[in-house]
């Protein structure tokens, strides 16, 4: 067997709309989907810029409170201009978690929370540079 395409990373989150809010108005993700599946839970799918996969994100509030493991799972952005980004993160009163740090292949990159302690990592990587 061999699969032909990743479409979707599912995140289980404690509260939907506090996390639909910092994907869209932190991050600039666009919601594609809101939905019920049929055994209860809210699911709704965001879309990245220039990018074919989607984040699925669930919640289903029977199943209580997510806890999300340090250091266990994190996304990570390509973003044009980090220290802009900052400048605008820093405004919406998003605290930066780690960085900015330079990698050796001149990328730099920077870590944020996002709800419920999932890590996202903002990466700004200079021209011809395709790995972190």
């Amino acid at each position: 067997m061999k699969v032909t395409k990743l479409l979707h990373t599912r995140m289980r989150v404690s509260d939907m709309d506090q996390t639909i809010r910092f994907y869209t108005d932190v991050l600039g993700l666009e919601v594609v989907e809101r939905k019920t599946s049929p055994r209860g839970s809210h699911l709704a799918f965001l879309h990245v810029p220039n990018s074919d996969e989607l984040i699925e994100l669930c919640s289903f509030p029977p199943s209580g409170p997510v806890t999300v493991q340090e250091d266990l799972v994190h996304l990570a952005f390509q973003v044009e201009n980090l220290d802009a980004r900052i400048a605008a993160l820093q405004k919406k009163g998003v605290k930066i978690t780690d960085g900015p740090t330079r990698t050796s292949s001149g990328s730099r990159f920077i870590f944020i929370d996002a709800p419920d302690g999932y890590e996202v990592e903002l990466i700004e990587r200079p021209p011809g540079v395709t790995i972190v």
